[in-house]
């Protein structure tokens, strides 16, 4: 296995870019649906979506670090894409005119149904969040010379996850919550999130590792454009 630029995979889609692309878009759709659900753990309280959103940025750091930062944000923005266009959906299912025989419309928009101001919050969380943590991965690789990859995740993460959560909550409960419970949420969960990816280090290191070898490449992001808008590696 040796280095590889970006340019030299602009045309490559392998099964296996593929397949982590899929399961980071199904995560992040599968996120924002069970986000509505309240849970408690051990007297913690979280959402139910804190317990499988951060799996998002595990695989942000996989795409970054295996196929490079140009790679991850094309997946970055097909996630963007595909939950828009889940949330269309479900918007448009929620105005269709129910069935008479079907009585489940307030159901189904107490699950389902989101304020515009909690979707524009997860939005913008979204694409600040992934962005912050692959740039900052992608350049801590190049600085580090590709050793400590437990630092660049857990390092990209305490960033990444900083700006998902104060935007996210910030943006979505700003004046309906007093600003010291406000505050302490944000806390609570960046602790839980970065928590989360440190104790999956192992696991991140084993796909990492599987991935190079598999693929056969280990892409150093020396020349890359990082702007969330490049259209060229």
């Amino acid at each position: 296995m040796t280095a590889t630029s970006p340019g030299a995979l602009s045309n490559r889609h392998s099964t296996l870019f593929v397949v982590v692309v899929a399961l980071f878009v199904t995560d992040l759709i599968i996120s924002n649906v069970i986000a509505v659900k309240a849970i408690n753990i051990f007297g913690y309280s979280l959402q139910a979506a804190d317990l499988i959103f951060p799996i998002t940025y595990i695989l942000g750091d996989v795409l970054t670090e295996v196929y490079g930062y140009a790679r991850a944000r094309r997946a970055i923005w097909i996630g963007f894409g595909c939950n828009l266009f889940a949330v269309a959906a479900i918007t448009l299912g929620q105005a269709l005119p129910s069935d008479p025989s079907w009585g489940d419309q307030a159901a189904y928009e107490a699950i389902l149904g989101s304020q515009s101001r909690i979707l524009a919050a997860s939005f913008a969380a979204y694409l600040v969040g992934e962005f912050v943590n692959s740039y900052i991965l992608a350049k801590m690789k190049v600085w580090t010379k590709g050793r400590f990859l437990w630092a660049r995740t857990i390092g990209s993460t305490l960033f990444g996850q900083g700006c998902d959560t104060a935007i996210f909550l910030t943006i979505a409960f700003y004046g309906d919550w007093p600003n010291e419970l406000l505050a302490a949420v944000i806390l609570n969960q960046w602790l839980f999130k970065v928590g989360y990816e440190t104790l999956a280090t192992p696991f991140t290191y084993l796909i990492v590792n599987k991935l190079k070898r598999a693929e056969g490449i280990d892409v150093y992001d020396t020349n890359t454009h990082f702007s969330p808008f490049a259209v060229r590696e």
